[in-house]
C-alpha cells in the first residue's frame, strides 16, 4: 500500500549537495599537471580504469581518487613523473577535503518538509571522515533520525538498513542522483526507487533507469520529492 511509506532515505554527494564538480576539477588539474605526457582524453581514460581497479582496494572517495591519480601518473611518465607534480597531486586531495559545502537547491527545505511526517534516514558512500564532516559542515545533521556511511550499495546492504526501520523495505524509499548506487539496489531490496538526475556523473556510476518497473520514479530536482511521496501515500494498490 502506497500510505505505507514510513521511511525516506537520501544520498548525500551530489543528491544534498555538490560533490563531482570538485573532482571534474581536479582532474582538469591533473591533466594540466600532464599535458607534456598525455592527451587528455587518452588520461582521463587511464584514469578511470585505475579507478576501477582500485575500489576495491581504496573504497570510494577523495583519497582513492588521488591514488589512482598519482598511479595513472606513474605509469604514463614510465616512471619518471616529478616529484612536484606528486606534490600537486597530494594539494589538490587536501583542498578537496577541505572545500566548503554547497548545498542543492531545495534539499533543506525537502528534509524539513517530510521529516516530520517519516522517518528520514542518510545513506552515502565513501571515505568515512570526509562524509562525516560534509555532513556535519552541511547543517542537515539534526533532520536524520539514522545516518549510515557505508563502504558500498547494494541490495544486501539496502536490506539491512532498512530491515531497523519502520515498516522495513516495502515502506522505504530511497532517493539519490546515481541510478546504480541509489535506485537499482534499492529497488531489488523491496523500497521504492526515487532518480533525481544531476548534470555531473561519475562514469562509474551509470546505468540504465529502470522505466517500467512499478517502484521507479524520477525527479527533475528535490523541490519535487514531497509532492511525488504524498501520490504514492495517496495510493490504494502499487
Amino acid at each position: 500500500m502506497g500510505r505505507n511509506l514510513l521511511t525516506i532515505a537520501f544520498d548525500a554527494d551530489d543528491t544534498l549537495w555538490h560533490n563531482e564538480r570538485f573532482f571534474k576539477l581536479t582532474q582538469q588539474r591533473f591533466a594540466e599537471l600532464l599535458a607534456d605526457y598525455a592527451d587528455p582524453r587518452d588520461l582521463d581514460a587511464r584514469l578511470l580504469a585505475a579507478e576501477r581497479r582500485n575500489i576495491g582496494h581504496y573504497g570510494f572517495g577523495i583519497k582513492g581518487f588521488v591514488l589512482s591519480m598519482i598511479e595513472t601518473a606513474i605509469e604514463v611518465t614510465q616512471e619518471r613523473v616529478p616529484a612536484s607534480v606528486i606534490s600537486e597531486l597530494i594539494l589538490a586531495g587536501q583542498e578537496m577535503l577541505q572545500h566548503p559545502i554547497d548545498l542543492l537547491p531545495h534539499a533543506a527545505d525537502t528534509l524539513d518538509a517530510l521529516a516530520s511526517d517519516h522517518h528520514i534516514v542518510l545513506i552515502t558512500k565513501g571515505d568515512l571522515l570526509d562524509q562525516e564532516r560534509k555532513l556535519a559542515q552541511s547543517g542537515l545533521g539534526e533532520m536524520f533520525d539514522a545516518v549510515e556511511i557505508v563502504s558500498d550499495k547494494n541490495a544486501a546492504t539496502y536490506s539491512r538498513i532498512f530491515s531497523g526501520t519502520p515498516g522495513q523495505a516495502r515502506a522505504a524509499l530511497m532517493v539519490g542522483n546515481s541510478v546504480k548506487s541509489d535506485v537499482l539496489p534499492a529497488i531489488e531490496a523491496g523500497a521504492w526507487g526515487v532518480w533525481v538526475p544531476h548534470d555531473l556523473a561519475w562514469d562509474l556510476e551509470h546505468a540504465t533507469p529502470p522505466d517500467t518497473h512499478g517502484r521507479y520514479r524520477e525527479i527533475a530536482h528535490l523541490g519535487e520529492l514531497p509532492g511525488l511521496v504524498s501520490r504514492i501515500r495517496e495510493q490504494s494498490t502499487e
